[in-house]
């Protein structure tokens, strides 16, 4: 039977298993906490009773990968960052050196891996439509965490002694600084936007500093834009969940994790379904008081979609999105970045991602605020 030992603030899952020879040994795995330690070794006891335990055996990266995704991937990972880190791991890591024994993989191995992406050509994406670039040194750096987490978990099932990308030498990258829209900029843009979803986003992401996935999963009995609330200057946004476009793989893979709702695809054969989620981290659900200027331009696309609701009863799929089509549907991103770039190439206006109109929300509320950091980081969530 298996047994769970502490040490060091860490929980081992223990129990003895027959080698190829038939001799006994003792195997552990370990755990952050007791949880899940207590949970794995009632896994293994009816594992073992009804015949079914395996040992997880890898003898070649891709082995190891496949478990690596199985195990940890599904148990940690959101579908977002699960469809990222599959695609470096498919596209980068399993073509090139998946079939590497384990035994062969070292510190040596890792930095000569490092240096052979970079002549590498990058698959085909929105950042190499012609597909003429090569690897970049960011992109090797995500790959290497992934594999230093892999290997992090080897080492812990035993099946490596020692984490080969820990002291593994990873090119160097400059993190590339985008330009931001001055306050005058944006008010440029929003008094030449003629499409009225946009002008809602410039609004919102300005002032209550938000990622457009989350703008575009704000829904009604998320705000408080009561007349009251906006003559006391109280009016708020509630920002706990987002809309995101992620792989079917992934929603599948993930049994739905963190996924509160799946949006029905337009099209029988994509391979893509849009779905409202739970945010990244706990820090990124946060209330966010809205000056009055936006919450009565909100009360205003309130009083439109009521009336559009009232039109088409039945016909509407009412999800109580701010962001909606005149069928219901969310808003997709990239038509508002299409309607962006409409905006910045008829204004002549610095060629910016939507992304950045949060910098900007930021670089301004610093200014305003006197460089109080802590109070626009509960404006923004964590991270940018």
């Amino acid at each position: 039977m298996a047994f769970i030992r502490k040490r060091n603030k860490k929980f081992s899952v223990v129990y003895r298993v027959k080698g190829d020879n038939g001799t006994e040994r003792q195997k552990s795995e370990g755990f952050n906490t007791l949880k899940e330690a207590e949970a794995r070794k009632k896994e293994i006891e009816y594992k073992k009773s009804v015949g079914r335990f395996i040992i997880p055996k890898c003898t070649k990266l891709k082995e190891l990968i496949n478990e690596y995704v199985k195990i940890y991937g599904h148990s940690k990972w959101g579908v977002s960052t699960y469809d990222g880190n599959t695609s470096l791991i498919n596209n980068y890591i399993v073509p090139t050196i998946g079939d590497t024994p384990l035994s062969e993989i070292n510190i040596h191995f890792m930095e000569k891996y490092y240096k052979e992406l970079l002549k590498m050509p990058a698959v085909i994406s929105t950042r190499n439509i012609k597909g003429d670039k090569n690897i970049t040194a960011a992109t090797i750096n995500q790959i290497h965490k992934i594999l230093k987490s892999c290997f992090r978990q080897a080492v812990k099932w035993e099946m490596m002694e020692k984490n080969p990308a820990t002291d593994a030498t990873v090119p160097k990258h400059k993190r590339e600084e985008r330009e931001i829209w001055t306050a005058e900029m944006l008010m440029q843009a929003i008094e030449a936007c003629d499409n009225k979803w946009l002008k809602v986003a410039f609004h919102l992401a300005f002032s209550a500093t938000l990622r457009i996935g989350e703008l575009l999963g704000i829904t009604w009995d998320c705000v408080d834009i009561s007349e009251e609330a906006i003559r006391e200057n109280r009016a708020y946004v509630l920002i706990n969940k987002e809309v995101e476009r992620v792989s079917k793989t992934a929603v599948d893979e993930l049994a739905s994790k963190d996924i509160i709702l799946t949006f029905p695809s337009q099209r029988n054969n994509n391979t893509t379904v849009r779905v409202l989620k739970t945010p990244k981290t706990d820090s990124s659900v946060r209330k966010i008081f809205i000056p009055k200027y936006v919450a009565q331009y909100l009360s205003e696309i309130k009083a439109e979609q009521d009336d559009i609701i009232e039109a088409l009863g039945n016909e509407y799929q009412n999800y109580n999105l701010i962001m909606a089509t005149t069928y219901g549907l969310p808003i997709g991103d990239s038509y508002l970045r299409g309607k962006m770039q409409k905006v910045i190439d008829e204004q002549g206006l610095l060629d910016v991602v939507f992304h950045s109109l949060r910098h900007t929300s930021i670089t301004y509320k610093l200014k305003l605020s006197g460089g109080d950091i802590k109070s626009v980081q509960g404006d923004s969530g964590s991270g940018c």
